[in-house]
């Protein structure tokens, strides 16, 4: 137990000097800046070249989901998730020695691969977990409470990408730690997928229309993913369920682009009785 309570302060301690760090520290491998600079590149490009041109680039709930990024990208983790998580890892991997032998962080023969070749690989299977966990998200009436904070968007922008409850961080991050932690994923492989995928997601959300030609098969994008946000649906699950990838809903049959979208209504059945404030939502299910 005292071995816990250890693993559980220093990581406190240890993630609050990382986001000191981070803060006043700028750098090329920094999430906080990143994540601005990224927020802002799409912002830009929202105001320049609007899809929905009668769309305020400062539009509905806008400042409600720049909170829900740095909660979801920070604070959260500061608050609870990165601890816990830490603990449980720390259990997880310790059972598997016991039970296995195998030691996931350094008897992975994945790990002398070249950094591409992992950085390519964990892209696609970490998309590929996140497209079934969003499924999911859909499928389960019980996690589809949890999933309404994300869908309770009206008006669509870069930042909707983030908004979403914080019970979402412990779905997806659970259900991914398995087959990335075999793939033996470092530090520096995971930033640069994150960042990627954050500009995808981003760009995915955006009030901006950018035609991809052949690739809106491959990647996911606005006239793709607002039909995933459509109040009325062709079915009770949902559609375009890709989150970096449209790939994956062309392959699968989820996917849904009837028409064009843009100004097509979003939210949920009965949505205008849904929480509006952060504190109601993030205690919503």
């Amino acid at each position: 137990m005292e071995k816990y309570l250890n693993i559980i302060s220093n990581s406190y301690k240890g993630y609050y000097n990382y986001i000191i760090n981070e803060i006043l520290h700028p750098g090329w491998h920094n999430y906080f800046y990143w994540l601005i600079a990224i927020s802002l590149f799409f912002w830009l490009l929202e105001i320049a070249f609007p899809w929905r041109k009668k769309q305020s680039f400062i539009r509905q709930d806008f400042w409600l989901d720049a909170f829900y990024m740095f909660f979801n990208f920070f604070l959260f983790s500061l608050i609870i998730y990165n601890a816990l998580s830490n603990v449980v890892v720390d259990f997880f991997n310790n059972e598997i020695l016991k039970l296995t032998g195998f030691n996931l962080q350094s008897s992975n023969p994945l790990h002398k691969l070249p950094h591409w070749a992992i950085l390519i690989m964990v892209f696609f299977v970490r998309d590929f977990i996140q497209f079934n966990v969003h499924r999911l998200l859909h499928y389960y009436p019980w996690l589809w409470q949890f999933h309404k904070v994300h869908h309770s968007v009206k008006e669509m922008g870069f930042a909707a990408h983030l908004r979403y409850h914080w019970m979402e961080n412990i779905v997806y991050r659970t259900i991914e730690y398995i087959p990335l932690a075999l793939l033996g994923v470092g530090l520096y492989d995971f930033f640069v997928v994150h960042i990627i995928a954050l500009s995808i997601g981003h760009f995915n959300h955006s009030n901006f229309n950018f035609p991809l030609g052949p690739l809106k098969y491959f990647l996911n994008n606005p006239q793709m993913h607002i039909w995933h946000h459509a109040k009325t649906l062709p079915n009770k699950y949902g559609v375009n369920f890709g989150i970096s990838l449209s790939l994956w809903d062309y392959l699968f049959k989820t996917n849904y682009i009837p028409a064009n979208g843009r100004d097509i209504e979003l939210g949920f059945e009965k949505d205008e009785y849904f929480p509006k404030g952060f504190l109601k939502q993030a205690i919503y299910h």
